[in-house]
């Protein structure tokens, strides 16, 4: 166990929890509106940094490690859809939803698409899956989490996993939104740093990347090919396009990473946060496949292809830049741990416990529901890691491509589509859910030739689209819909009228949307 590397990872760990403190204190567990979204009051940097630190998670750490380590250069097809994955979702979703989210009077992003699309089973199926996915999204952090600490200080797993979770659980119970997306604007700096550090490290190890590329090819010159190892996918299109799709148009489908339009200070403020999430995306996104292929030349015979990453870091770098760089790899676990954390205590406690159980809570009654939830789903999280650590590739995978393809249509069509209804809102998301797990669990790719993602985007479009058209005279937009969305396509501020003066009280909610279901 190295006391240097445990010192810097100690003081990395103080850091955040003062990042709590301080949010706490500036009130951020102290409304609903403050707990959940920041007061909607987070400027463009944050934004950016926390919708992209947050979707890169202990995936790339582990998973594209290991994706790399195994296929070669074949990952870059995932890393070229996630470089503009940033900017897509900002400027498809960015000002139209933090308008429209706020005219409504959203809180979470379920309640954004219940409000869009008037219905309880909109929100109840929506919830539900929320909830089951993004909780197996969370187990694949924390087992990333428990494997870093592991391997980089000497920890037994089962303390290094203590540790981990208890730092998350700690700020994000205290500081809500604002501590985690403000620690999330820390870690993310802290993961270019550490990111580029290793990475400078490997290619002086390695000789360069062209004296890299000719060693590889020595070994196996299909690790050369964007077609994996063995050209395992050489011509399978259907495949690769769902690669693409994975991590650049689905995050529109991530209620965790869209909830970050919700939470702006500013409409306006999406463009400058497209700029500088593609700016770190150009920086961050590419390395981890790099580092995972070069990692063949120098950890032939590495048993685990998900610790290529922290095994380069170990072996390559003193002590003290082994700290920093385990800093880093924390960082992009806990940015996702926390915030997934977060928005599933948020719906579980807002949408499904508050909405359908106890309609009559006052507002701080609600934070604390959904801290004592939060709390609830990180020890049972923390648990399952502890007794069953399954791959975290397959985790985040299966759980983004499900998620992607049940809420995608949704997001999307609520604000660029007035004809799309309730009806065909529950038909897509049913049908994209149901399509893309099948697709998985079946492993109907292997005989299609289509990734899951592709077929469950696609079908679930479909079924938004042509539900939507075939019930417009039972099931038509309501106006006050369509008001809002006239609003949000407009280029200026909200008027001082529409402005947040809603009532989140759940018991008039409910009232509301039944009147409004009883009209359509």
């Amino acid at each position: 166990m190295n006391t240097t590397v445990l010192l810097f990872l100690g003081l990395y760990f103080l850091a955040m929890l003062a990042v709590g403190v301080i949010s706490m204190r500036r009130g951020g567990s102290s409304s609903m509106e403050g707990y959940y979204l920041s007061g909607r009051n987070v400027g463009p940097l944050v934004t950016a940094m926390t919708m992209q630190s947050t979707s890169m998670s202990g995936y790339m750490f582990l998973g594209a490690g290991s994706l790399g380590y195994t296929q070669g250069y074949y990952g870059f097809w995932y890393a070229a859809g996630d470089i503009g994955g940033g900017v897509v979702n900002l400027s498809v979703l960015g000002r139209r939803m933090r308008k429209l989210s706020q005219i409504m009077g959203a809180l979470t992003s379920i309640e954004y698409l219940e409000k869009r699309y008037p219905s309880k089973w909109v929100r109840l199926i929506a919830a539900g899956l929320s909830v089951f996915l993004l909780g197996a999204y969370v187990l694949a952090q924390f087992i990333a989490g428990g494997k870093g600490l592991e391997l980089v200080t000497g920890l037994p797993y089962e303390l290094a996993l203590t540790i981990a979770v208890a730092v998350i659980l700690a700020y994000t119970l205290m500081g809500g939104y604002g501590a985690v997306a403000y620690t999330d604007l820390v870690q993310s700096f802290v993961m270019i740093i550490g990111i580029v550090w290793i990475l400078v490290a490997t290619l002086q190890e390695v000789g360069g990347l062209t004296a890299a590329n000719e060693a590889l090819a020595a070994l196996d010159p299909t690790l050369l090919s964007i077609w994996g190892r063995d050209l395992a996918y050489e011509g399978q299109w259907g495949i690769v396009l769902g690669a693409l799709l994975i991590f650049s148009i689905g995050y529109m489908g991530w209620p965790h990473v869209v909830t970050r339009h919700m939470a702006m200070r500013n409409p306006f403020h999406a463009r400058r946060a497209g700029v500088y999430s593609t700016l770190w995306n150009l920086i961050f996104v590419s390395a981890p496949y790099i580092l995972g292929t070069l990692a063949i030349l120098v950890l032939p015979e590495l048993d685990d292809p998900e610790q290529a990453i922290f095994a380069l870091a170990q072996n390559l770098l003193p002590a003290a830049v082994v700290g920093i760089v385990m800093a880093a790899i924390m960082a992009a676990i806990m940015s996702t741990a926390d915030s997934i954390l977060l928005q599933t205590g948020s719906i579980a406690a807002r949408d499904l416990y508050e909405r359908f159980i106890n309609p009559n809570m006052e507002e701080k009654q609600m934070v604390r529901v959904s801290q004592a939830i939060v709390l609830l789903l990180g020890i049972i999280c923390g648990v399952i890691a502890l007794f069953e650590p399954p791959a975290v590739f397959s985790i985040v995978v299966f759980t983004t491509a499900v998620l992607g393809s049940a809420f995608l249509p949704a997001y999307v069509a609520a604000v660029w589509w007035r004809k799309a209804n309730t009806p065909g809102a529950l038909a897509s998301m049913i049908v994209g859910s149901l399509v893309a797990f099948s697709w998985q669990y079946l492993g109907l790719d292997q005989v299609t030739g289509l990734h899951p993602m592709l077929a469950g985007v696609v079908l679930s479009s479909l079924s938004m689209v042509v539900v939507s058209l075939l019930t417009q005279a039972s099931h038509p937009v309501p106006e006050h819909v369509l008001r809002a969305m006239a609003e949000t396509a407009e280029l200026r501020p909200l008027p001082r009228p529409l402005k947040a003066q809603q009532s989140f009280e759940m018991a008039h909610e409910a009232l509301t949307l039944k009147a409004q279901e009883r009209t359509a």
